[in-house]
């Protein structure tokens, strides 16, 4: 993950698992090299260069989030994304705007607690080793003698106790730690206590879900319940509890904000069906969320369990199909908000069989990798690779355009009985020619009805 890449750079990386939509990657590589070149500014001027805001217009399954997503993820960048629709589901109230901002901040805690948890990885490994000797040879537990009714209070609690160490026991942990080292005892079965998430129901009509469970986990007590694992399984959640400890928490929150308001993206998707040309009833509600949302893309103070951040300077990134309304049906102050418009190209018959050949992960190598899994070698023709594509696309013109995700349910289709029967069909050498794929899916493709439910 680097955050200084060229535009050229993202775009050509970019181009390794999305195919085509020049438009789109050159517009969002330009947007994130210019936060790279606004870090570099004098503290004055930094202030006043804002993001400018893109909103990608374009049907579904042609890669919008597809876009945004991975450029996050190859630059290291904070992602979320949010469906705007999701604030108008229960009327008028819908969810708290704001649990955008909040998401955000989460995904940017995760981040750089994973970058300082790797900086201490030796130290933690050594401190779950020895508390992994400490189970397999466990000492005898003593309960503290209380001498006042708080210490009372917490035998009852089972918070005061200690474990007797015995020269005999000392011996043992001695050669275990000498057999852990080498390896040996990876089989062996521990016990352990893993913390249990809160999950609090019963929210409140017109209260976000978001800052509720919040509330809720800081209020509520840990708790936590014990599952008897390897030590290969155990060691990874040691490992993890003892970074934590190690890990200064204070430092990644602030960082953690610091990273969101330089580098965040909030990706809104469906901004179409909040316009009054939307396709959803309620016109009143739509604006609301619209003049919801303007004030977090203008820049505003949002309060987080980590502390405060400025949404400023986080990149915004609209999204919406517009084929029944258009972005100018946006009140004019958001508009105004998303400056840098890019309309992405519905996929043609050529972009399925390139969708379907040259990604790194295609959806074919996929599968591929899928049925080696049970020694069976599956191959694709050419041919057959371009019947996909003239299917799918076929469909997508004949019923709803749902855009690459067709080649998901079309091949998942085709292969149905093989990847039923593959289990039992070890050392098979499988070839997928144009004529299979007519035999198992012109039927389908011809019956419009049929093609509707199944494909």
């Amino acid at each position: 993950m680097k955050q200084n890449l060229s535009p050229r750079e993202i775009t050509a990386r970019l181009d390794e698992d999305i195919i085509g939509q020049t438009d789109a990657k050159r517009k969002v590589a330009i947007a994130m090299r210019n936060r790279y070149r606004r870090m570099k500014l004098d503290d004055d001027l930094k202030e006043e260069v804002i993001p400018k805001n893109i909103l990608m217009i374009g049907p579904t399954g042609v890669g919008k989030t597809e876009i945004a997503r991975r450029m996050a993820k190859l630059t290291g960048a904070p992602f979320t994304k949010v469906e705007a629709t999701k604030f108008t589901e229960v009327g008028y109230v819908g969810r708290d705007v704001e649990s955008m901002v909040r998401d955000l901040v989460e995904a940017s805690v995760r981040i750089v607690k994973e970058k300082q948890m790797a900086l201490v990885e030796d130290d933690a490994v050594k401190l779950a080793d020895e508390r992994l000797v400490g189970l397999l040879a466990p000492g005898e537990k003593r309960t503290k003698q209380a001498s006042n009714p708080f210490e009372m209070f917490m035998n009852q609690q089972g918070d005061n106790e200690y474990e007797e160490v015995t020269d005999e026991v000392r011996s043992k942990r001695m050669n275990l730690r000498e057999k852990l080292s080498a390896g040996m005892l990876e089989d062996e079965k521990v016990t352990i206590e893993v913390e249990q998430s809160q999950n609090p129901t019963g929210m409140m009509p017109g209260m976000d879900e978001g800052a509720m469970q919040d509330m809720f986990k800081q209020l509520m007590p840990k708790q936590k319940h014990k599952r008897t694992l390897s030590v290969r399984q155990a060691r990874g959640h040691l490992q993890r509890e003892e970074a934590e400890k190690i890990i200064d928490t204070d430092t990644v929150n602030s960082d953690a904000i610091d990273l969101a308001e330089t580098m965040g993206i909030i990706f809104i998707d469906e901004m179409d069906k909040v316009t009054k040309g939307g396709q959803n009833s309620g016109d009143v509600s739509r604006e609301g969320v619209q003049r919801d949302i303007l004030p977090i893309v203008e820049g505003s103070t949002i309060q987080t369990k980590y502390g405060p951040i400025d949404t400023n300077h986080i990149l915004f990134i609209g999204a919406g199909a517009f084929h029944v309304s258009k972005p100018s049906d946006l009140i004019p102050e958001l508009q105004g908000r998303f400056p840098i418009r890019v309309e992405l190209d519905k996929l043609k018959a050529e972009d399925f069989e390139n969708i379907l050949r040259e990604p790194k992960s295609s959806l074919l190598k996929q599968y591929e990798a899928l049925l080696k899994t049970e020694g069976v070698t599956i191959s694709f023709t050419d041919e057959a690779v371009s019947e996909l594509a003239h299917i799918a696309f076929q469909v997508n013109t004949d019923t709803d355009d749902i855009g690459a995700r067709r080649l998901h349910t079309i091949l998942e289709t085709l292969l149905e009985e093989l990847l039923y029967e593959a289990s039992g069909m070890e050392g098979a050498q499988v070839e997928i020619t144009r004529q299979y794929v007519v035999s198992k899916l012109d039927k389908i493709k011809s019956d419009k009805n049929l093609s509707a439910f199944i494909l």
